[in-house]
Formats: structure tokens, sequence, C-alpha cells
């Protein structure tokens, strides 16, 4: 592929890598430290940690672009996303497409300083951030997706550390998993109205008039498998405090969904990145504790 990029669109390359609505890198990156802080025990090596908070940039700012280049011909057809760059014509579908695979390429770097199982489990990242923004032209549960994407640093932080992925490591990512689908379906029914419209298919659209209840189930269903991630672990009390503000946290979240207002339900979608602050406060907590 040729790569076309212009130096005058560089403010617009920024906002087309969501870079100034940073809110995504955070939801990426306190699932991907809950791995590395448990996995090493507190934290570890900081060229190890260096590398991962890079991958959560540069993951996060590719699936950013590679949704706007799936989405290109439908974001204008939504209020929320009709003046994102590539559906406003600032930016071509090429120059999408010659970014991406920048951030693919310094993700490929990244990885090659870890050690080869953990390069192995990077392809299935790939998989998952470049058939995410398709996958809601094909199923309801293209959050599920989403949720897997978001969460495949779990395995690669524990596989990283300890070069295997022990159960409780694949318990965080379950958990991890029905925390995004339920704050995703909250962003999605932002936009629902205008996705039935054009036919897009999200989690939103499925559960209908249920959407609230699912969310409420996700979030129990979260917080439980936390709690016994807990015992495999061996967590102490502030791991438990963490928990037990992040249910504070859901119920404040869902006073702003209950009324499903477009405004509601996207404060609370943004206000979700302070749950994985809290419980990463928590890990990190009860290991320097110990």
């Amino acid at each position: 592929m040729k790569f076309s990029l212009r130096r005058k669109n560089l403010s617009a390359y920024y906002r087309l890598m969501r870079l100034d609505k940073p809110v995504g890198i955070y939801l990426l990156l306190w699932p991907t430290l809950w791995a590395l802080i448990v996995a090493s025990k507190g934290l570890p090596s900081l060229c190890i940690t260096l590398i991962f908070l890079a991958g959560v940039v540069v993951m996060r700012s590719a699936g950013c672009v590679i949704n706007d280049y799936a989405d290109r011909k439908v974001d204008g057809s939504v209020k929320r996303t009709e003046n994102r760059p590539l559906a406003n014509g600032e930016v071509q579908a090429n120059e999408a497409l010659s970014l991406f695979s920048l951030h693919i390429l310094a993700a490929f770097f990244l990885v090659l300083m870890l050690n080869w199982l953990t390069m192995a489990l990077s392809v299935v990242a790939l998989l998952l951030a470049a058939s995410y923004p398709f996958m809601k032209r094909y199923t309801h549960l293209p959050q599920v997706v989403l949720g897997a994407a978001f969460g495949w640093a779990i395995p690669m932080g524990f596989m990283a550390v300890m070069e295997t992925v022990p159960a409780y490591g694949w318990w965080l990512f379950a958990a991890n998993l029905c925390w995004t689908v339920a704050y995703d379906t909250m962003y999605a029914m932002v936009d629902r109205d205008d996705d039935i419209k054009i036919g897009v298919k999200s989690t939103a659209v499925l559960f209908g008039r249920y959407d609230v209840t699912m969310i409420v189930a996700l979030q129990a269903c979260m917080l439980a498998i936390l709690l016994g991630v807990g015992q495999m672990i061996d967590a102490s009390w502030p791991y438990y405090v963490a928990l037990v503000i992040s249910a504070l946290l859901f119920y404040r979240h869902y006073q702003f969904i209950k009324g499903k207002t477009r405004e509601g339900c996207f404060t609370a979608f943004i206000e979700n990145h302070q749950v994985g602050l809290v419980i990463t406060l928590g890990l990190l907590l009860q290991y320097w504790l110990a």
C-alpha cells in the first residue's frame, strides 16, 4: 500500500486517533495495569511497564482509526459522529489506512521487546482490533468483540511477566469483558436511534427496553468475578474496599442511564474509567502494604 499522509492534516489525524478524548486510553489502560500488578505482585520491571503503556496508546489510536475507516460512510448520518475527520472529508480513506498501518508497525516493534509467547498472543490482539469495527454490520454483539480486544492485554500482561496465564488471569479477562460490554452498551445507547435508522447493530439495539437491566446484570457479574479473583490471589482489604467503591460508582451510573437520555448515557460511559482506576489503586495498595 502506498503511504499517503499530509503534514497539513496533523490536527485532523490527532482527532482521528481520538487523542483529544483520552477516556478510551484510560479504559484500556486500567485492565492492562491489573494484569501487570497481579502478575508481578506489585509492578513489573520499568521496561515491561513502559512497553505496555506505549502499547495501550498505540493500539487504542489504531482502533479509533480503523473504526472510523469502517464507519466513514455512516458516521455522517449519526449526530454524535457527523463531524469526525473521515466523515466530513478532512481525511481521506487512504490516509486513514496509512495511519493505521503506521500504528500497527509501531505496535509490532513494541511487542518484539517481549518474549515470544507474548508475541504470539499479540496476533490475536491485532485480529480483534482490526475486526471489531466491521462486526456491527453482521452481529448485534460488536461490544463483545470490543471487550475481547480491550481485555486481551490482560493475558498478554500475564504472559510477559509470568510466561503463563493462570486461571485467575482468564477470570480477570472475563470480568473485564463483562465491564466493557456494560459501558459500551451505555455508549451505544447514545446512538441507538440513529443506528436503527441506518441499520447498524449493537447490544443497545439487541437489549431494547431491557438495556438498563442488562447493564446492571453485567456490572454485577463483573463484581462477582472480581470477588472470586480476590479469593484466588489472597487479596487483602484494600482490594475489597475498591470493589465496594466500584459498586457505589455503578449505582451512580445507574442514576444517569435509567432515564435513557443521550446526555445521561454518555456521562455514565465517560465516568466508567473511574471504576478501573479504583480497582487499580486497590490492587497496588494491597501489594504495597504487604
